[in-house]
């Protein structure tokens, strides 16, 4: 292994619940991969939960788990987004957002109550959820003539490499996803095409 190129995280969005005094939280669970997906759900869900009190939520991003945020959104600090954000970490997720919705019962909690809350409300999303493992994937293009197409689609089905997109006119362009440990010995295959130019594009 020449470094840790698989990542945890959920499968499908999921929801879990927690009720203490009269107030509830609901936890939702969603696998994203970037901000802009984030800013979305949290969008939808102030539209869908807008009498709600609090909208309070924990991500984290990227194979390295290196992007993450905890928000209380209004909560005395450390009392919602921490407690959400640690049970991501307690899982060793990433790619991964979850938001707690809490309508106020109309008992104060303090502040012991709210962590307590807020981690079981997510704690119990990803008792539904499904964990799974995903490689860390390298995006390339590659460009090349027509005529070299069957020589193009033979490696990638040999590689059983995923194939993304594609443009096959004169001038012909793929895009593909190779695991990262792999993507050097890929690279060497496809140089040995003649004429054709490849582009990394990006991590994923």
């Amino acid at each position: 292994m020449l470094f840790e190129d698989t990542y945890l995280t959920i499968a499908q969005p999921c929801e879990g619940l927690f009720k203490d005094k009269g107030s509830k939280f609901i936890a939702y669970a969603y696998p994203v991969t970037s901000e802009e997906e984030i800013k979305k759900y949290l969008t939808n869900l102030r539209k869908e939960h807008f009498s709600a009190r609090h909208h309070c939520y924990a991500f984290r991003l990227g194979a390295d788990k290196q992007a993450f945020r905890a928000n209380d959104d209004g909560e005395p600090k450390y009392s919602a987004g921490k407690p959400i954000l640690g049970q991501i970490q307690s899982k060793d997720l990433t790619n991964i957002l979850i938001v707690v919705v809490r309508y106020f019962g109309g008992t104060l909690l303090g502040v012991s109550g709210l962590i307590n809350a807020y981690k079981q409300a997510a704690a119990d999303a990803l008792e539904h959820a499904v964990i799974i493992e995903k490689t860390v994937n390298e995006l390339y293009e590659a460009s090349f003539n027509y005529l070299q197409l069957n020589e193009v689609m033979k490696l990638l089905k040999d590689e059983e490499l995923e194939q993304v997109s594609h443009n096959f006119d004169l001038n012909c362009k793929l895009v593909f996803a190779v695991r990262k440990n792999n993507s050097a010995r890929i690279q060497e295959l496809f140089s040995k095409i003649s004429n054709l130019e490849l582009k990394f594009l990006r991590v994923e």
